[in-house]
């Protein structure tokens, strides 16, 4: 039995500077690569920021309303780290989410902590001021620093999501064989299939190829100058 602080832990031990996330965007460009060490300093950045400045503690729950992008995979990183349980709750306690959705989310800004993501390159900021009481992370999570010890840690028991309503506990993500390759998929890591895939390999040791707006031609070069192989739930 595990939990995710655990199991990221043992991933700085063995492969601190493999590459664990390498996202592309084909329609902008983007190619972002977060080796284990930069994956844990963003997850150690946005653990603070959800916690340290919002105030959220083990067990609230949190709606992580982001693409397949990098930042949704560190979300996912930061609410676990915390104790928090990812949900796909319309009324949760907090909210991160983008563009495409932060109309929807502002309209309860004032409920709950609510944080934005430009999904711009880099993590930066938005170019427009954002809606009263909605958090810019592009401006908010710079200040954060690079670790992030939990206070109140979560367990092996404590449930890190909870698809419509059925929860999952860190054991049964992290405390499987997990997964060693390395895998393309286009699937939103904010998912039941995508969080699960996300915690696979960082159990097992593996990482992940996240790519966006391609063709299918385009995915199988991705996927051969990676070195990875096209998870089969990729077109979801």
């Amino acid at each position: 039995m595990t939990s995710f602080p655990e199991t990221l832990a043992r991933a700085l031990r063995t492969n601190p500077g493999g590459p664990f996330v390498t996202f592309y965007d084909e329609a902008s460009g983007e190619r972002q690569e977060l080796s284990t060490t930069t994956y844990a300093n963003w997850v150690a950045k946005a653990s603070g920021l959800l916690v340290d400045e919002h105030g959220l503690e083990r067990g609230d729950s949190i709606r992580i309303d982001l693409p397949a992008h990098w930042l949704a995979t560190v979300f996912l990183g930061a609410a676990w780290n915390t104790g928090l349980v990812v949900t796909d709750s319309e009324s949760p306690d907090a909210v991160v989410c983008g563009p495409e959705t932060l109309e929807t989310w502002a309209e309860g800004a004032g409920k709950r902590p609510t944080l934005a993501c430009s999904l711009l390159p880099f993590g930066v900021r938005f170019t427009d001021p954002l809606p009263q009481g909605v958090h810019d992370v592009g401006i908010e999570v710079w200040g954060q620093p690079d670790g992030f010890i939990p206070v109140d840690p979560p367990a092996a028991d404590d449930a890190a999501t909870s698809w419509s309503g059925a929860e999952t506990s860190h054991a049964e993500l992290f405390g499987g064989g997990g997964k060693t390759a390395r895998l393309l998929s286009t699937v939103p890591p904010a998912s039941p299939e995508g969080a699960e895939l996300l915690a696979g390999l960082l159990a097992g040791g593996g990482s992940l190829v996240l790519i966006v707006n391609a063709t299918e031609d385009r995915l199988a070069a991705v996927a051969s100058s990676e070195r990875a192989t096209q998870s089969s739930d990729h077109s979801s």
